[in-house]
Formats: structure tokens, sequence, C-alpha cells
């Protein structure tokens, strides 16, 4: 052999040696994940899922490399108990944030698992989340000025760790407050499959919510360019979600629930793949600890990875959902609790206008504000049955058609054993009220209007325990 042909044939050893070691490496060593939250997005705000009106490149992006859950679900269409799911992996009623700023209760979270695997938790953005002796993050980068992802400082962090990492980069954006000015203002914001026809009434802040929804697809675009700098997208998994609809904020219907989820892992995801198993916000640490390789723990959540494998399998016959209405700034006692299977979703708000009688109890204040909170909502049924395949936007309620009677009354049972499982308040109490940690119900404010003799006049004493101070 002529010393050119050993010289090249040496470089192709080599070279497929490399090849090698990467691969094992890549196979054998727990991959990096990294957990993109954007905030208050509706899933059909999105170019690459209807919306020609809104610039999302970045998960267009993703869409092509990934793949994209068409069922993809929240329990709680609010900022904090979202938030508690994802990190802890266990629906509100149990975890403890039932309600949004309350704290979780004393449970394991993310930090706990994935440190017990070797990995470092850091959160990069809005915290959202307490308290800290249960989030005692490796580190917490806090939201830079003008509401900025601390993408500097995160980069920064990954370049220097040589421990796997679970970086959660949770966005501020496209949550309010919105810009004053908007390059979106002369242009059309008619987009939303929602709307029930002939409505065709369009929020004035929607050229804001535009706008703030471009600002967040150029710091997705910022992270996963950071990505490529360090060679990060062979051994990292990429979720993608938002936390709730800001349509459906607060309540519990399909627009504030369901949220949109894509997942990239390069060599295990098969690139523009979709997935239209149910799975919700509390699969997602189920399904990091077992790629990690670590021990199923005592969870409502499961783990979709044979989803990402490529294996169309259910994991969930159920999806439920939860509303308070309390400890917001417009706040009401109105709960509601929902279960969908994979065709129909039931609803049952508890305080309706139908039932509300039946709630009143001794104390003749607390009693103004139960009434108060149905007549809020003096157009809400008690129960609410919708065939999401063919009314996906939950406009025809089915609940009083005899033809259903047999799928509602099925879901109502479901739904009231998971709530015994969860140990909801609804099962114990009457027309419970929540202790506040910012919104008392009996307190003037700027979002909340109280008849001058209901002012001050809940105690301490009327509201429910709780598992904070």
């Amino acid at each position: 052999m002529k010393f050119s042909q050993l010289f090249l044939w040496s470089i192709c050893v080599t070279a497929a040696f490399v090849h090698a070691q990467n691969e094992a490496n890549t196979t054998n060593q727990p991959p990096n994940v990294i957990i993109y939250i954007a905030d208050d997005q509706n899933y059909w705000d999105y170019e690459t899922f209807g919306n020609p009106q809104v610039v999302t490149s970045a998960v267009n992006r993703l869409v092509t490399e990934g793949m994209t859950f068409s069922n993809a679900y929240t329990a709680q269409a609010i900022c904090s108990p979202s938030r508690s799911q994802i990190y802890t992996g266990l629906y509100p009623m149990k975890n403890g944030c039932m309600a949004n700023h309350l704290p979780v209760k004393d449970v394991p979270d993310i930090n706990d698992y994935l440190g017990d695997l070797g990995y470092e938790v850091v959160l990069a953005g809005k915290g959202h989340i307490k308290p800290n002796r249960v989030f005692n993050w490796t580190h917490h980068f806090q939201t830079e000025k003008y509401r900025g992802l601390p993408i500097k400082q995160a980069e920064k962090y990954m370049q220097q760790t040589k421990k796997p990492f679970c970086v959660v980069f949770a966005s501020d954006f496209p949550h309010g407050p919105y810009p004053k000015d908007s390059k979106y203002e002369a242009k059309p914001l008619d987009y939303d499959p929602s709307r029930k026809p002939p409505n065709k009434r369009i929020a004035r802040s929607k050229a804001g919510y535009y706008q703030n929804i471009e600002k967040d697809n150029n710091q997705l675009e910022r992270v996963l360019r950071m990505m490529e700098r360090l060679s990060l997208d062979d051994n990292t998994i990429f979720i993608y979600l938002s936390d709730h609809g800001i349509k459906g904020k607060w309540g519990v219907k399909e627009t504030g629930l369901k949220i949109p989820m894509v997942v990239r892992w390069p060599r295990v995801v098969n690139p523009g793949s979709v997935s239209n198993q149910m799975v919700s916000v509390i699969d997602i640490l189920p399904t990091i600890i077992d790629i990690a390789h670590g021990s199923k723990q005592p969870m409502d959540g499961a783990s979709f990875l044979p989803i990402l494998e490529g294996n169309e399998v259910g994991i969930h016959d159920h999806v439920f959902g939860v509303a308070t209405r309390q400890n917001i700034q417009q706040c009401y006692i109105f709960p509601s609790r929902s279960v969908r299977n994979t065709r129909y979703k039931y609803i049952k708000n508890f305080n309706s206008i139908e039932v509300v009688d039946n709630n009143l109890g001794d104390n003749p204040n607390i009693n103004k504000f139960i009434r108060k909170g149905a007549e809020a909502f003096k157009h809400v049924p008690y129960e609410e049955l919708y065939d999401l395949e063919n009314d996906p936007f939950e406009h025809n309620n089915l609940a009083k058609d005899a033809a259903y009677a047999q799928v509602k009354s099925e879901l109502a049972s479901t739904l009231e054993h998971w709530m015994n499982e969860q140990g909801d308040f609804l099962l114990a109490h009457k027309m419970p009220l929540i202790k506040p940690t910012l919104h008392p119900l009996d307190r003037n404010s700027k979002w909340n209007k109280v008849a001058s003799d209901m002012l001050g006049t809940i105690d301490e004493t009327d509201y429910m325990t709780v598992h904070y101070e």
C-alpha cells in the first residue's frame, strides 16, 4: 500500500472511530434537557398551527425537527399552577398550588428527582413558583431588564458545567403588559378559530399580544442559535410548550387547558412527526426521569418516552382540569372541574346559578360572596358536555341531550373518582373560600369591585384550612 493510500485509510479509520465514539457517548451519557415555556399563548397562535398573522419562525423550525403533540394539556390554565405541575409531576390539588400565587406543599420536585440522577437544574427567567425550600434550583438566573430571558448567563453556565443539566427557559412573553405601540395595529387581527360565528369582536389588546409573540419568537431563536454554538443539539432534548392559553385563562375550556407542545430529540424523535395521544404537563418530569434511566416515582404523570421513540401508544385514558377563580385579579367563588377522554369532555361548575341555593350556609356574609360568584357567570350551566371530535371549541353543550346520557354519566363518575383520589377540597367543603395571598374577595382593587356592605366582612376563620400561613 502506497503511503498516500495508507494515509487516507488511516484518516477514514480515525474518522469512523470518532463517529462511533460520538454515537456511543450520545447513547450512554444522559442527555441534557432544555425546557422552553412561553407564557399565555393560545395553541393556535402559531404560523405552523394555522395563524398566518403571527411570526413564529422558531417554533416552525422545531416542528420540522421534532414531534408535535396535538393533544397536550395543562390541568389548570393559570401561571403558578401550570408550572407547579411541570416541576412536580402532580396535579395542582395534590401539590397544593391549586390557585395562582399559592405555594406548593413540601413535595419532591424536579430538583430532587434530577439531582439524584446527577443533573443540575437551572431556572432561567420567570419564577412564579414557590417556596424556595422546595424549589432549590442549582441556579436561578433572573429575568433581565425589559423582561428578557437571561440567555447570556445560561450560556456561560452551560459552557462551564461538567454535569448533565436541565435548564428551564421560562419566558415572560407573550404575557402582558402589552406594548402601547405595535406594528400589528394596522394589520389584520381577525384570526381566531375558537370564535363562535357570527361573533367578530376582536380584543383591542391583540396587536400588543401579537407583538409580544414576536418578541418571544426572537428569544427562542436566540436560544436555538446558542445551542448550535455550544454543539448541544445532538445530545439535548428540547421541550417547547406554552403554560396555557390566554383566551381561556382561569377556566377549564379547551382554549385555556389545551397547549402547544413540541419535543426535539435528534436520532430518537422522527423529524416532522405528530402524536395525537393525550399528554399532560404532569408527564414531562416522569418522562425526563425515564430518559435518564431513573426509577418510576409516585407521580400523577406518566412517561411518554415510548411515544417519543415512535410508538403511538396511549398513556392516559383521561386528562383533567381545575379552576378556582380565587386569588386572581377578578376574583369570584366559582370552582369548576373537567375531564376529557379521547372524544368527549365533561365539565361541572359547582357554583352555577342553577345550584347556588344549595351552596349557601349559615354565614350571611359568605353567602353574599357565593351568590356574587354565581351571578358573575349566570349563563354558565351546572354541567357541560362536548363532542370534541365534532366541536373542538365547545360551542354545542350536549349535557341535557338524552342521547349522551351514558357518556355524561361515565365521565361524571370518572371525575368524581379523580377528585376523591386527589383529595379535592370541594368534596369536604360546601363552597370553600381559599385563603388569599394577593387578591382578597372582600377588598376593592383596580380589578375587583366590592359592594360597601361586603367590604372587610370575611374573617380569618372563614377560610378553609390550608398548608400555608
